[in-house]
């Protein structure tokens, strides 16, 4: 029997990120006899051809590639090169951006061989075993292939058994100080309409014993950064306070102090007991991403998000006031029923909740969502290509949604970036302005002036320039607060020739000084 040789590639968005599909995959197959497989992880930043060469250097038989929206452009791309080099070689796809289009996929790509949908390790592992005994790939769940006269498509596997960890010797070996990504359950018990998390079937959680295992481990090989990939963490309330409480009760002992874990968390079904637990937390232990998406009741329901907005935004505020823990707040403008009144109250709600992070971010339509799928209860329209992020809605126009791009970029320059604080804050007590009105006509001012990239100096003097004209704005008073913003967060950098002040007496007093 002929061994197979079996290459797994990530495509990442980044460097810093890291891959577990990938791993999850090496760690079904790794130990089966007449089989040799590796993991090469890129970026969508690396070039093409050193890519492809990564992956086919060793002359694979079988090459698996997942696949999201950041990176099937660049995924359609390599197929052809690596297939320009290894005409024989065997192409398989899964993921996300692949599961509930297969079809699609494999009439536009001819050189991909298979598509698995859903989840991948069983479906894998089977397609491995039957090409290395010359078996017919025909029953296995999720497997998505030619035949002779066209397609044949599955739908996707939803299997109810745990997957195996991932978290195998060879994994550790190439996370070199990356963001390290963790799971301790798979499925959602939501099923939001702009969403795939809630098609992955019912929630089945992995064995405390198990995650608090991988925690430990994950947190003492050297990343810094650990994300909870669950879909949502809390969605069991009183296993996410088990694992909250283990991880507070190990940090700096058994974790090493700074290592920091993310949650996408609901916010609204914490409950007053976890609330006081967290309230203990190291600072810097952890951190919440919260989903808010809308405070419109109308926009929610049409989403099908359950949301109690009144004890979110409670939850919040606590949350934030304890100031241990990091808060993001996301955001998406697009969603039905919000109009940009709509929208401007979601916002300016979540702002004055003051959260770390306030992201602003655009509707996408995915394959294999609601809202993609019953194109009659969500109109819309968006760009045919990855992102497929919405262009116009019947209550958002083209035009609003440019103008919410403007905001998403002055509100990640202003506030994400933690640079302008004290002058933020000083600019709308003064003004009179709401932060939607302030960071939309920043962001039309920037605009006009044709701003996008700028050097921190050169945005300063804009800020300064624009604001000082605000009614209500004292120009001595914004250049201090922009001065001591600037200091605070770049204590080592050039001061801004924007912000300093030629004084006379200062001059005569160093003069005298000077003459005595």
């Amino acid at each position: 029997m002929k061994g197979l040789s079996i290459a797994l590639c990530s495509i990442n968005s980044k460097y810093i990120h890291s891959s577990l599909a990938v791993w999850y995959l090496y760690s079904v197959i790794y130990n089966q006899r007449g089989v040799s497989a590796g993991v090469v992880e890129s970026t969508i930043n690396n070039p093409l051809d050193e890519t492809a060469r990564r992956t086919t250097e060793k002359s694979p038989d079988i090459i698996g590639i997942s696949c999201y929206i950041w990176n099937i452009r660049y995924v359609k791309q390599l197929i052809k090169i690596i297939k320009n080099h290894l005409p024989g070689v065997i192409i398989v796809l899964g993921g996300p951006e692949v599961s509930y289009n297969a079809g699609e996929v494999l009439r536009e790509n001819p050189m991909v061989d298979y598509i698995i949908s859903g989840e991948g390790e069983k479906p894998f592992a089977l397609l491995v075993d039957a090409v290395l005994n010359g078996k017919s790939p025909a029953g296995i769940p999720g497997l998505c292939r030619k035949t002779g006269d066209g397609f044949f498509i599955s739908g996707p596997y939803t299997p109810e058994d745990i997957p195996e960890s991932p978290y195998i010797d060879e994994y550790y070996e190439t996370l070199d100080n990356r963001i390290a990504y963790i799971e301790t359950s798979r499925g959602c018990p939501y099923s939001c309409a702009f969403c795939l998390s809630g098609r992955c079937g019912g929630v089945r959680y992995f064995d405390i014993d198990r995650a608090e295992r991988e925690i430990i481990r994950l947190s003492n090989s050297g990343a810094k950064t650990i994300k909870l990939v669950d879909r949502t963490f809390n969605a069991n309330p009183e296993r996410a306070k088990k694992i909250f409480e283990f991880v507070i009760n190990n940090y700096g002992e058994r974790i090493p102090c700074g290592t920091c874990f993310h949650f996408e968390i609901a916010g609204d079904i914490i409950d007053n007991e976890t609330l006081d637990m967290l309230a203990a937390s190291p600072a810097g232990a952890i951190q919440f991403e919260i989903g808010v998406q809308s405070f419109n009741p109308e926009t929610l329901e049409a989403a099908r998000r359950k949301t109690n907005i009144e004890k979110l935004v409670q939850n919040i505020k606590r949350l934030i006031q304890n100031g241990n823990i990091h808060i993001h707040i996301d955001l998406i403008a697009g969603l039905p029923h919000e109009d940009l009144k709509s929208f401007e109250n979601s916002f300016n709600t979540a702002y004055e909740l003051k959260p770390h992070m306030l992201q602003l971010g655009f509707l996408k339509i995915l394959h294999g969502s609601r809202m993609r799928e019953r194109p009659e209860e969500y109109p819309c329209s968006y760009l045919p290509e990855p992102p497929y992020q919405v262009t116009e809605t019947p209550w958002l126009s083209r035009r609003d949604l440019e103008l919410l791009r403007h905001v998403e970029r002055e509100l990640n320059r202003m506030y994400n970036s933690g640079r302008f604080r004290r002058t933020l804050g000083y600019v709308l007590k003064e003004c009179g302005l709401s932060p939607f009105e302030l960071f939309t006509r920043l962001g039309i001012q920037a605009e006009l002036k044709g701003i996008k990239r700028i050097p921190l100096d050169g945005y300063i003097e804009f800020v300064y320039s624009y604001s000082s004209e605000i009614r209500g704005i004292d120009k001595d008073k914004l250049r201090d607060m922009l001065a001591c913003d600037f200091v605070s967060t770049n204590p080592f950098g050039k001061f801004p020739d924007s912000l300093k002040t030629y004084d006379a007496r200062l001059k005569n007093a160093m003069k005298k000084l000077e003459d005595d």
